[in-house]
């Protein structure tokens, strides 16, 4: 395994030593749980007691702090603690061993196109007319439907299922699970009581740099593109409906849902088990607490909180009022008696 010296870690990252230059680590933890030969930082003020009773070997703090207490560790002092310890992640993630090369147990047809330097693992199925960009790795168990495209250097991690004809750009991740193109759910009420099933024609296309989580789906539009912008980050365990339109640099935490046909504006964030209906449009901008629901159309750089979802400001006022119910409901109650008693006097 690789390892990095204090001596290394501050010339790539502008920084200061202060201890031993020659500290070394090949892991990373968290400044409570760290351990010799771990890297830890400290980011945020409340785990300072942390530092002092840490067992990392080196600790990245901001170059303005000062200890209140010896610390036993080296610690590495740059501008911004936060910012330096995602590159750190990323020299520790590009330094671990890639795979390469096509399993001899993968199923590739031969109408395939496989680009350059790409990793197909084991069970893989990439059916014919499939498209696959230099540089992907595509973990095994991995489905591609007839004419995916899938463009270079994105990573399917295991079980990934793509159907036919979608598309997925550059530099993506899509984790264990992740469900891209099955049927929108479109039904029709027939004369018998019962549903018919409306073909799902059209497909989903995925930007460059999107990451979507473990277990998401996205449904295939019933006709077009279901559409999933350029930098689009979503977490596990989101429904995202036929037909939708989520717009660049959007961010969504776990278990959101979105209906059929609505459209969420760029730069939005969306906090855990927030639901969008059908046919909502989001402006760009918009924040939207965790549980929210959203009904109407969003305007931009607006906040929404609460289910039916009000806007920030609203939504706390009445919030003071619900938890004051009691309270009122017992004034209520003796105003009322006493209304009574004076009306038999």
């Amino acid at each position: 395994m690789m390892e990095f010296t204090a001596e290394m870690i501050a010339a790539a990252l502008g920084g200061e030593v202060v201890g031993d230059a020659s500290a070394a680590v090949h892991t990373v933890s968290s400044i409570e749980e760290g351990k010799a030969g771990s890297l830890a930082y400290l980011t945020n003020p409340k785990y300072e007691p942390f530092l002092y009773t840490t067992r990392a070997s080196i600790v990245l703090v901001d170059r303005t702090f000062e200890p209140a207490q010896p610390v036993a560790a080296t610690l590495v002092k740059v501008d911004d603690a936060a910012a330096c310890v995602v590159r750190l992640l990323a020299m520790y993630e590009a330094a671990k061993p890639r795979r390469t090369g096509i399993s001899e147990r993968a199923s590739v047809s031969e109408r395939a196109e496989v680009g350059a330097d790409c990793y197909i693992g084991d069970f893989a199925v990439v059916e014919e007319g499939v498209r696959i960009g230099a540089g992907c790795r595509i973990y095994p168990q991995v489905w591609l439907g007839r004419g995916t495209t899938v463009g270079a250097g994105t990573i399917l991690y295991p079980g990934v299922r793509i159907y036919e004809g979608c598309v997925v750009g550059e530099r993506c991740i899509l984790h264990a699970g992740a469900v891209i193109g099955a049927d929108g759910f479109g039904f029709m009420p027939n004369a018998d009581g019962g549903f018919d099933k409306i073909p799902q024609l059209g497909n989903v296309v995925i930007e460059d740099d999107v990451e979507i989580g473990a277990n998401t789906c996205i449904d295939r539009a019933k006709t077009d593109s279901t559409v999933i912008r350029r930098g689009v980050k979503l977490d596990n365990l989101i429904q995202i409906g036929h037909n939708v339109q989520i717009g660049e640099n959007t961010v969504s935490s776990a278990q959101t849902g979105i209906a059929g046909t609505s459209k969420v504006g760029r730069n939005c964030f969306l906090a855990g088990q927030v639901g969008i209906a059908d046919h909502v449009t989001v402006g760009d901008r918009v924040k939207i607490g965790s549980k929210s629901g959203i009904d109407k159309n969003v305007p931009d750089g607006e906040v929404r909180l609460g289910y039916p979802a009000l806007p920030g400001m609203q939504y706390h006022r009445s919030s003071a009022v619900f938890k004051n119910l009691p309270d009122l409901a017992r004034k209520v109650q003796a105003l009322e008696k006493e209304v009574t008693e004076l009306k038999k006097r």
